[in-house]
């Protein structure tokens, strides 16, 4: 194992975060804020000591899978353990694992939160919480990739060991280029948005961070009532819209930059995204019209809260645990779906979902002729063995750990609704669940061992699974010790 190389790696990549904190510093002084201080002296003491480390030169540049995937684990947790330590100093949490859960719950964009009053938190501190969903939504590694120089075979490993959905690859040759590619639309569909927003007399300030909340599908406010707080019609619809726009795989904007508009309107994953949205919001519409005063507040309610909760973005404008049983239940299987591959949404995937029903049906159709031939495609495209396997695996993994997590958190004697949907909204980087974690209500009632196993699925579901399962690999272990030898 190539540790040399993995420590240079990860202390170049931890010192983007380190730099990265000034931001909120600059914010804190802006607004004349003591926060503002701490801010600044933890990015300082970040950038040097990961500086530092960073002149440990490899004795090669050659690495593998395994290395791939503990890199990236490890990034994330520091990214997470460093990002914590401002909420946990300035006292906004009682515990440290609180700060700990609300940082992870940022960079995973899942958006779930311990704080019962967020409006008591500096505007340096919102800055932070919001921001890193932003970073967060399109990956540290995108991100990271798109800054600093890696070789291209080094880069191409860690991307996808970061995003290892069935639909990752290229969309030019070099992978640097990709991730300056996916984070130029990212960062020109944000500014849009700002704009939009502040045009629905939102200041600049919470624009900005409802814009990174979008942009990640995080769910994070400035507010205690989400969007709700604003009570603004166009800023719902706004937001409804672009967290659709962000729950779209970003090679689709790629190719309606380029004028391949055949690839976007054959492209399957996208006709059933669209199709169960629609879907969704005209049947709860109709289900809970009747709680609302005009068809066209019942409209909008649906909608937001469809979008919010298929890309795992998670605002709220309403409160759906008194929805009625039908929209509850669609509402928690959209969450479990998630988004497209390649978005910054969380969940299981269209993509996985759409191959999973594939197999069903081929599985069918075999036990009626069984010679007929195995083959799978999406967009024409033959779905290889080793894909639909690995979506099989992924699928399997994920309702095992779903099973055990529900059986960890179920210590905490919560009701059914509560412990299963707490256990999904984290899994799927969602935010709200239903019972005791629902749209109006928190996390701060867990146990710390609770908030622990919820940290991890909040991992797990945003590196979708390998990456922090690999952690927990034995023979991952034996081969680091071997390399102490």
């Amino acid at each position: 194992m190539n540790k040399k190389f993995m420590i240079n790696i990860i202390s170049k990549i931890v010192m983007i975060e380190g730099i990265l904190l000034i931001l909120p510093a600059l914010v804190g002084f802006y607004y004349k804020e003591k926060d503002a201080f701490l801010f600044l002296a933890l990015s300082i003491i970040v950038t040097l000591v990961t500086f530092l480390l960073s002149k440990i030169k490899p004795e090669h540049h050659k690495f593998y899978t395994k290395e791939s995937l503990l890199i990236i684990s490890f990034i994330w947790i520091l990214w997470s353990l460093i990002g914590a330590i401002p909420l946990y100093v300035l006292s906004y949490t009682p515990k440290y694992i609180d700060a700990f859960f609300e940082i992870v719950s940022g960079f995973t964009t899942t958006g779930s939160t311990i704080l019962t009053d967020i409006e008591v938190l500096s505007k340096s501190m919102l800055f932070w919480r919001s921001f890193t969903h932003w970073i967060g939504g399109m990956g540290v590694l995108v991100f990271v990739l798109a800054v600093i120089p890696l070789t291209d075979g080094s880069a191409m490993h860690l991307l996808r060991a970061e995003v290892p959905g069935p639909t990752v690859g290229k969309l030019v040759p070099k992978a640097k280029k990709t991730a300056m590619i996916l984070y130029g639309i990212y960062f020109m569909l944000t500014l849009v948005e700002v704009i939009l927003l502040m045009l629905g007399k939102m200041s600049l300030y919470e624009a900005m961070l409802h814009a990174f909340s979008t942009a990640g599908t995080g769910g994070f406010s400035t507010r205690n009532a989400s969007i709700a707080a604003f009570n603004s019609a166009y800023i719902e619809y706004v937001i409804s819209i672009f967290m659709l726009l962000f729950g779209i795989n970003f090679n689709i904007y790629f190719y309606l930059l380029i004028r391949n508009f055949t690839y976007v309107f054959k492209n399957e994953e996208l006709r059933y995204y669209i199709g169960i949205i629609i879907f969704a919001v005209a049947t709860i519409t109709f289900n809970i019209k009747n709680s609302f005063d005009t068809i066209e507040q019942a409209f909008r309610a649906a909608l937001f809260q469809v979008s919010a909760i298929i890309t795992t973005t998670g605002f709220v404008t309403q409160d759906f645990n008194l929805w009625p049983s039908y929209s509850k239940i669609l509402l928690v299987l959209l969450m479990i779906m998630g988004a497209c591959a390649g978005s910054t949404g969380g969940g299981i995937k269209v993509s996985r979902v759409l191959i999973l029903f594939k197999e069903i049906k081929l599985s069918i159709k075999k036990l009626i002729n069984p010679r007929i031939v195995n083959l799978l495609s999406i967009d024409n495209k033959k779905i290889e063995l080793d894909v639909r396997h690995g979506t099989l695996i992924f699928i399997i993994l994920y309702c095992l750990i779903c099973v055990l997590s529900i059986m960890l958190i179920s210590l905490n004697n919560f009701d059914f609704e509560t412990t299963v949907t707490a256990v999904l909204t984290t899994l799927g980087n969602t935010g709200p669940g239903l019972g005791a974690v629902g749209p109006v209500e928190n996390f701060a009632k867990f146990s710390s061992f609770s908030k622990i196993i919820l940290s991890i699925n909040m991992l797990v579901g945003r590196l979708e699974i390998l990456p922090v399962v690999f952690l927990f690999s034995p023979s991952i272990w034996k081969s680091v010790r071997s390399s102490n030898k």
